[in-house]
């Protein structure tokens, strides 16, 4: 890409320049103290992050993909339970179920939002599975699997229907645990509790990554849990340092998945930028809505609900022609991608649970149409409106065809 005239789909450079003398200081002080696993650093950021995440507990761990897996194992699923959470999200969260034990159970996703469809979890509750009268635990009928915990994605900023998916949860005795790992500062109204619920702190417990493309990223890998279960919470820190109650005790059979002092520092400094970051992602957005408003019939931008306060971690529009579309903003310099082009049902890599093309047709649909185009805190007008002139002329050439998914809330 021509520096001179490209846009990135990612600036990380302009926003560590920004950050450089503070995260050159967190350097200092660790080399200085030689604190460089656990501490003040990693205490410190948690504690400020579950104070951002109006959680009573944060635990720092080495990656979003340990968050949800511990998260999972602390929360009692055991070996041969079903999970079930969404085909259109990263493979990190169903690695996390399996590598915790549990099996992943897919369902579609709304139509509008892309996340998880409460009516279609009601759906595969009522139809695929049955309680125990005695015990009163929810399990597969087909397989007599045992039910255990269902993943919420927050995909790409915004919040998932929390409302509807903790009161079909409470009925099936599941836990819920929040993949907030695109969602850091989003906001859901509860209608049930009459105000604003922020990612993680609604669930038994969420998982956050710090990759450095995220809205809080480190400058390597990094991820926490938050919970409200203080006994979640001292499982976790067990499970993320091989299973020590106290150096040498070992209570159970634990991992290696510590956040490192300098990540935490870094991770801090950071945390002070957030608020402002997400601002300027929101604005972003908007001007993106107003920019595309003319071209409705050809772009569909993405829908917030009105209990929505998205963060936009990824700006996702859907286009007809999607891969052409997006050649021709390649040749023309703008960075985009695609989140995600194959679901996770029709991977290679889970054939074994027996998913065919149609399963899922709203996740099949969407996966060949959506394209993430430029976001970050540091873009400019100028740079969305050449963006926006430059998608509208590649989807000029091609037509909607019959994709007939609303664009318009129904």
């Amino acid at each position: 890409m021509n520096k001179s005239t490209g846009i990135p789909f990612l600036d990380l450079v302009t926003l560590h320049a920004d950050l450089e003398d503070e995260l050159c200081g967190v350097l200092k002080q660790t080399v200085r103290t030689a604190g460089f696993i656990g501490g003040l650093m990693v205490e410190g950021f948690e504690a400020e992050f579950a104070t951002f995440c109006d959680a009573q507990c944060c635990v720092g761990v080495g990656s979003g993909t340990d968050a949800l897996r511990f998260a999972l194992v602390a929360a009692g699923v055991e070996p041969g339970a079903i999970v079930v959470t969404v085909p259109n999200t990263f493979i990190a969260t169903t690695e996390a179920i399996t590598q915790a034990g549990g099996i992943p159970y897919f369902v579609d996703v709304d139509e509008r939002t892309y996340n998880m469809d409460p009516e279609k979890l009601r759906e595969f509750l009522e139809t695929e599975c049955a309680r125990d009268a005695i015990s009163k635990r929810t399990f597969h009928k087909a397989s007599g699997a045992s039910v255990a915990a269902v993943v919420p994605v927050h995909l790409y900023g915004q919040m998932a229907d929390m409302d509807s998916i903790m009161e079909l949860a409470e009925h099936y005795h599941l836990e819920v645990i929040e993949d907030a790992c695109q969602a850091h500062g989003a906001q859901y109204f509860s209608k049930i509790e009459q105000r604003w619920r922020s990612a993680g702190s609604i669930g038994k417990a969420a998982a956050f990554s710090f990759y450095p493309g995220k809205n809080l990223g480190a400058c390597g890998e990094a991820g926490a849990i938050t919970t409200n279960d203080a006994e979640l919470a001292k499982r976790v820190r067990m499970l993320r340092d091989h299973g020590q109650s106290r150096k040498y005790f070992h209570d159970i059979e634990g991992y290696n998945g510590r956040l490192d002092s300098i990540q935490a520092g870094f991770l801090a400094v950071k945390l002070r930028h957030l608020a402002e970051w997400n601002t300027q992602r929101t604005a972003h957005a908007g001007r993106y809505n107003e920019l595309l408003a003319e071209y409705a019939d050809s772009i569909a931008v993405p829908y917030e609900p009105a209990s929505s306060r998205a963060v936009y971690h990824l700006y996702v529009v859907r286009v007809a022609e999607r891969d052409a579309v997006q050649r021709r903003l390649g040749a023309a310099g703008i960075g985009t991608a695609i989140h995600y082009p194959v679901p996770l049902h029709l991977q290679k890599a889970y054939q074994r649970l027996g998913y065919e093309r149609g399963d899922f047709p709203i996740a099949e649909a969407v996966a060949d149409r959506i394209l993430s185009l430029p976001m970050f805190p540091s873009l400019t007008d100028e740079q969305q409106r050449r963006v926006v002139d430059e998608l509208a002329a590649a989807a000029s050439q091609v037509a909607l065809g019959d994709f007939a998914m609303a664009v318009e809330p129904r």
